[in-house]
């Protein structure tokens, strides 16, 4: 059976005194039963993973480019992010899509890039409140898995992570119905992009994701974890909800 995933998005946050959060993690779940990992701002990346050496904690990179070096100005490439004990990045995020104009296409060459340096890239995906008002929920998540999953993309390599916009941070979270025809939605079109392997890819929910709601959550068919925000900044927050998650392994 596939590993189930904790991963964390510390987004804009964090600082050196922030690092003791990832290390009370360490010691709370020295040996978990799902893979946890934690994404923090790239000024702390390096002491995250010198401080998770060795722990059953893995650390993240929030963001790549497409190239290797160059002359882009406030860019990070993935080598960068695996030099700095990055395994895993997330792409496609809705707040850089909206921030920063990201589309399908450039989601997929990130990943890509991300791949070719030995990162699994975590994926997002999420329809805006009016796409889902004017129920247009599951044609925008088939075109978003369709342009921004690269033909690089295996299980080994890639987790999906469905994030609806509008839940993103708000304290409102889809009906587990709606959560559940989302991901089997996903399952069903891995399996024609993968073949077989398709279920060994892991799906994760990610919007405000709480330790109220995590057993709910977990609880639904075909989520494997979750991408958890505010909720991950601090151990105590985040260590229900991978309890939950391994109650539910």
């Amino acid at each position: 059976m596939t590993r189930k995933l904790a991963a964390g998005n510390w987004k804009m946050n964090g600082s050196h005194a922030s690092l003791a959060e990832i290390a009370a993690l360490a010691e709370t779940f020295p040996s978990p039963g799902v893979d946890i990992l934690v994404c923090p701002p790239a000024t702390l990346l390096a002491d995250a993973a010198r401080r998770t050496a060795g722990s059953a904690i893995a650390v993240g990179g929030q963001d790549c480019a497409t190239a290797l070096s160059g002359a882009h100005t406030g860019d990070i490439s993935a080598p960068m992010l695996a030099e700095g004990g990055a395994t895993a990045v997330i792409l496609g995020h809705s707040e850089r899509r909206a921030d920063h104009g990201e589309t399908d296409a450039l989601v997929a060459a990130k990943a890509a890039a991300a791949h070719d340096a030995g990162l699994t890239a975590l994926i997002c995906l999420g329809e805006t409140l009016a796409e889902r008002e004017a129920a247009q929920t599951l044609e925008v998540i088939a075109a978003q898995l369709h342009g921004s999953l690269p033909d690089s993309a295996t299980p080994a390599n890639t987790v999906i992570a469905y994030e609806p916009v509008w839940a993103i941070g708000t304290g409102l979270t889809p009906s587990c119905d709606q959560i559940g025809e989302v991901h089997a939605l996903l399952r069903r079109l891995l399996a024609d992009r993968l073949g077989d392997r398709a279920h060994e890819l892991r799906l994760l929910y990610g919007g405000s994701v709480k330790p109220g709601n995590a057993g709910e959550l977990f609880a639904i068919p075909e989520v494997d974890g979750a991408l958890v925000g505010g909720a991950s900044l601090k151990a105590s927050d985040f260590s229900p909800i991978i309890a939950a998650l391994e109650a539910a392994d």
